[in-house]
């Protein structure tokens, strides 16, 4: 007992630093989760195809930008979701969150799988109806 005393003061910055981390992790989710989930369109989740964004066709550089830094977001909720089924904060909320925000091959099976799920499904339609928003409308779960 009195090792583990010792190990655990000697890293005791350690134990601040990833403190501090889930600390602000939790406040991240607790800011953008909500304006993420009020702001997806009703039927984002049963659409049959998505169209790609216009924005394309008039600034491409500009919207090359913002699609790095969107994505750069989404990969940084995934890992703060991840890091969150351990620590404290909403970890497959997040997760779902950076999902949506991301680009790559198989999203679209991958986010219907995880909104199917009836407490994810309950959680998202909570936000929206706090934000006087339209529930969304959830595919069935074995789509």
């Amino acid at each position: 007992m009195a090792e583990l005393l010792g190990w655990v003061l000697e890293h005791q910055i350690l134990f601040e630093t990833l403190g501090l981390v889930s600390l602000g992790l939790l406040v991240l989710s607790l800011v953008v989760f909500p304006l993420v989930v009020a702001n997806l369109p009703k039927d984002y989740f049963v659409r049959e195809r998505r169209d790609p964004a216009r924005q394309t066709r008039r600034h491409p550089v500009l919207w090359a930008g913002v699609t790095v830094v969107k994505n750069l977001l989404g990969f940084v909720l995934i890992l703060a979701g991840i890091a969150m089924l351990v620590l404290p904060g909403q970890g497959i909320l997040t997760i779902l969150v950076g999902l949506a925000l991301s680009n790559f091959p198989g999203k679209f099976g991958l986010e219907r799988r995880l909104v199917s799920r009836p407490p994810v499904a309950r959680a998202l339609n909570r936000i929206r109806r706090l934000a006087g928003r339209a529930e969304l409308e959830i595919p069935a779960a074995d789509d």
